[in-house]
């Protein structure tokens, strides 16, 4: 059933896609995330906007 449910979305998307404009800003939140992940993977993320490890919520098991 959800199958359905999305081939339905994808026909609709189809019919009716993004504009330009929309598709712009998706890829540049994409972009900005995947070089937010390579500056940290790299290192040069500043000290001052990582997370603490004691400080994380933990939930209980």
């Amino acid at each position: 059933m959800n199958n359905l449910i999305w081939l339905l979305r994808a026909s609709k998307w189809a019919r009716n896609p993004p504009s330009a404009r929309r598709v712009r800003l998706v890829l540049a939140i994409v972009a900005l995330a995947i070089g937010v992940v390579v500056l940290e993977r790299l290192g040069w993320w500043p000290d001052w906007a990582r997370l603490e490890e004691g400080r994380a919520v933990r939930l209980p098991r």
